[in-house]
């Protein structure tokens, strides 16, 4: 996953830095946590997400190397998609060990996820960068958010793997690099933007819908979940750090 790592530039704030001091299930830790059936189910549809969006973004990341312009960008693109395989195989491991079979924690979500990257497939080198710089980033802001109201083990490895694999800071300098060049690409990666905006909320939306586990968790029936005030904070917290990663892009929100 993706999110800005130039201090310089910081397009966007991590949202769950917003939250409110720990209490409830975000102040246990798993062991004590785990005890309630319906957050561990939570908690294991959310590590199954997550697992399968970390292993399709390497595989995004491994075909968008075939269409970097140098051997320089191919390389570039190859270590960040070696990271993103790192962050599947700890998310594959800790379902492992909370007892969970992690293809079976997956499944659920390859359909919504698939349906996603097929409907926003890059035509060239330079979608696919805006792509996984912003398309990305939105995904991981909303999993911050959950992240907050997690229990204190599993939110630490959830922000672990929403690292940064490096992707910010090159997406930025290429994708201005090419407007400044031909001013002419920005309208159309502006569009893109817009669209992949949409799209990736709609597939957080679809991320959780099906399951109840999850969706109960994310409202408040387990854990701190969200009220519908806060679901509505969240949401512009979200749009208001797409706006400032669009602005590190040269593109307008």
């Amino acid at each position: 996953m993706t999110t800005p790592d130039n201090a310089a530039e910081k397009p966007a704030e991590a949202p769950a830095d917003t939250a409110p001091a720990a209490t409830g299930v975000a102040a246990q830790n798993w062991e004590t946590a785990s005890a309630e059936p319906q957050y561990r189910a939570a908690v294991v549809d959310l590590l199954g997400a997550l697992a399968y969006g970390e292993l399709a973004a390497f595989e995004r990341l491994a075909e968008d190397a075939k269409l970097a312009p140098t051997l320089s960008d191919k390389a570039e693109l190859a270590k960040m998609a070696s990271a993103e395989f790192h962050h599947f195989e700890q998310l594959r491991d800790r379902l492992a060990a909370i007892g969970a079979e992690p293809t079976e924690a997956m499944e659920p979500f390859v359909a919504a996820l698939d349906g996603f990257h097929r409907q926003t497939a890059p035509s060239d080198w330079l979608e696919g960068l805006v792509k996984a710089y912003v398309g990305d980033s939105i995904a991981s802001d909303f999993y911050r958010e959950v992240a907050a109201r997690l229990d204190s083990d599993t939110r630490g490895l959830v922000l672990g793997v929403l690292d940064d694999t490096g992707h910010a800071g090159f997406a930025i300098e290429k994708v201005r690099a090419a407007i400044d060049a031909d001013p002419r690409v920005g309208g159309r990666l502006a569009l893109w933007a817009r669209r992949l905006m949409g799209e990736a909320l709609s597939q957080s939306q679809r991320v959780v819908a099906d399951r109840d586990a999850l969706s109960t968790m994310l409202v408040g029936g387990v854990a701190d979940g969200f009220d519908l005030a806060e679901v509505g904070r969240m949401f512009s917290r979200i749009t208001e750090a797409h706006t400032k990663r669009m602005a590190a892009l040269g593109l307008a929100a």
